[in-house]
C-alpha cells in the first residue's frame, strides 16, 4: 500500500498543471474493458473537451487515475487492458487523468491487473509512469459480457 501512496504522489505532482485534451466518442461507441483488482469491468470512458478540464478538476477534489499503454503487449499486437484506481463506493470520482505505462528495456510487456501491481513493477524498474493531459469522464457501467 506503500508503494501505492508513493506512486499516486509521483503521479500527481507530475499531473500539476497539465492541459488540453482532444474529443472522443459519445455513448456506448466509448465502451471499453478495464481492470481493477484483478476484476475486469466495462468502463464508458469520453475524452474531455479542450478548455473545460481545468474548471471541472477545480470543481472536483478527487481525481482518479486511469492507466494505459498505447505500446500494446506482444509487439503492439495485443492491447493493454487499462486498469483503474478506483470504482464506486473506493474513493470514485468521474474525472479521471491518464496515465501511460512503459515498460523498461529488458523488461517484456505484459497484463497489469491492479494500481498495487502497477506500484510494485514501478517500484522494482520494470515499468515507468508518465502522466499525460488528459484528462477523461469515465463511468464503470457493467461487467463485460462474455
Amino acid at each position: 500500500m506503500k508503494r501505492t501512496s508513493i506512486l499516486l504522489s509521483a503521479i500527481v505532482a507530475a499531473w500539476a498543471g497539465l492541459s488540453g485534451v482532444a474529443q472522443n466518442e459519445n455513448g456506448s461507441g466509448g465502451d471499453m474493458p478495464a481492470y481493477y483488482d484483478h476484476q475486469l469491468f466495462t468502463i464508458n470512458f469520453k475524452e474531455l473537451p479542450a478548455g473545460g478540464e481545468d474548471a471541472n478538476l477545480q470543481h472536483n477534489q478527487s481525481i482518479n487515475f486511469i492507466f494505459m499503454s498505447d505500446a500494446g503487449l506482444e509487439g503492439g499486437t495485443k492491447p493493454f487492458i487499462s486498469v483503474l484506481y478506483a470504482i464506486q463506493g473506493d474513493g470514485f470520482n468521474p474525472l479521471w487523468v491518464e496515465v501511460q505505462i512503459s515498460f523498461t528495456d529488458g523488461h517484456t510487456p505484459r497484463q497489469l491487473f491492479s494500481d498495487d501491481e502497477i506500484g510494485d513493477a514501478v517500484a522494482s524498474g520494470e515499468i515507468t509512469v508518465t502522466v499525460t493531459d488528459e484528462v477523461y469522464r469515465c463511468s464503470v457501467v457493467g461487467t463485460p459480457s462474455r
